[in-house]
C-alpha cells in the first residue's frame, strides 16, 4: 500500500515538473527572496550610521545637563552682537554732530565740525541729542566692561567701556552716572542720563558717543547695527593723510587739559610788545 502511495507521488512530481511554468516559477520565487535580502541589508547599512551619530551626540553631552548646551548658546550670541545705538528705544533723538572723515563730502564735514573758544575741531564721534532738548536715558551700546569713570571740565561726566576684539567704547556730556569703573554692563543696561557740557554747548542737552578699535577712533554710524566683530581700524595709509590734512587736533579740546582761549592768547602777546617797546 505504501509502495503505491509513492509511486503516485513520484508521478505527481513528474507531471509537475514537465510543466512549462514551473521552473520560471522556481526562478521568480529565488530571485524574490534574494531581492528581498539585499534590500533589508541596504536599509540595514543606513541605519547604522545614524545610531552611531545619536550615540556620538549622546556621549559628548555626558553630563546630559541642558544647561550645556545654554552656555554654547550664550557664547554664539556674545559673538554676533551688533552695535545698538547708546540711547533707550522710546527716546526721541537725533544725530545732531558727525563722525569728521576727510573722504567725506563737505556739507558732511561741517556738520562734523564742533566749534568752541572761536575755533573749530573735528568729530571723533557723534553727537545725540533729544529733539525737545530734554535729558534721555543713555544706554550701552555693547556688552563690555566699565573701565573709567569721571568727570571732566569741558565735557561733563565721562564714561568708557571695554569689549571684545580691541573694541572700547566712549561716552561723554554725561550726568547721574549709575555704573562704575569695573562693572560689567549688558547691551541696552541703562548706564547714566544725557547732559550738557562746555565744549559741546552748541549741541544742547546730548551724549557723545565714539567707537575705538586698537584706540583708534572709527565712525559709529557706519557699524550701528553691525556685528561687533565688523568693527575695522582705518588702514596706516589713511591714518597718515588724516594726519597730514588736519591743521588742528580734534582731541586737543577733548584732553584732560583746558586749550588755551584765544583772548588768553592775545593778552600774553599784547604784554610781551609792551614789555620789549617800555625795554
Amino acid at each position: 500500500m505504501k509502495e503505491d502511495n509513492n509511486n503516485v507521488s513520484k508521478q505527481s512530481w513528474k507531471r509537475i515538473f514537465k510543466k512549462k511554468w514551473f521552473f520560471p516559477a522556481v526562478y521568480l520565487t529565488v530571485a524574490a527572496f534574494l531581492l528581498t535580502g539585499v534590500l533589508w541589508y541596504q536599509n540595514l547599512d543606513n541605519q547604522i550610521p545614524e545610531a552611531t551619530d545619536n550615540t556620538e551626540t549622546n556621549l559628548g553631552n555626558s553630563s546630559g545637563n541642558p544647561l550645556d548646551y545654554e552656555q554654547d548658546s550664550d557664547t554664539v550670541v556674545s559673538q554676533s552682537e551688533t552695535v545698538k545705538m547708546p540711547v533707550a528705544e522710546d527716546s526721541q533723538t537725533d544725530i545732531v554732530t558727525k563722525f569728521y572723515d576727510f573722504g567725506k563730502t563737505s556739507e558732511e564735514q561741517e556738520q562734523a565740525l564742533v566749534l568752541y573758544n572761536n575755533k573749530y575741531y573735528q568729530s571723533k564721534g557723534i553727537d545725540i541729542a533729544s529733539a525737545s532738548d530734554e535729558t534721555f536715558s543713555v544706554t550701552a551700546a555693547l556688552s563690555g566692561e566699565v573701565t573709567e569713570v569721571k568727570e571732566d571740565p569741558l565735557l561733563g561726566y565721562v564714561l568708557e567701556m571695554e569689549h571684545e576684539n580691541g573694541v572700547s567704547t566712549y561716552y561723554a556730556s554725561l550726568q547721574d552716572v549709575t555704573v562704575k569703573a569695573g562693572q560689567k554692563i549688558e547691551q541696552g543696561e541703562s548706564v547714566a542720563t544725557a547732559g550738557q557740557n562746555v565744549y559741546g554747548q552748541a549741541s544742547g542737552t546730548h551724549v557723545h558717543f565714539e567707537i575705538r578699535k586698537d584706540n583708534v577712533a572709527v565712525d559709529p554710524e557706519i557699524y550701528l547695527n553691525k556685528p561687533l566683530s565688523d568693527i575695522k581700524a582705518p588702514s596706516e595709509e589713511e591714518s597718515s593723510e588724516e594726519s597730514a590734512e588736519e591743521t588742528e587736533d580734534p582731541d586737543e579740546a577733548e584732553s584732560d587739559e583746558t586749550p588755551v582761549p584765544d583772548e588768553e592768547q592775545s593778552t600774553e602777546e599784547q604784554e610781551s610788545s609792551r614789555a620789549t617797546t617800555n625795554t
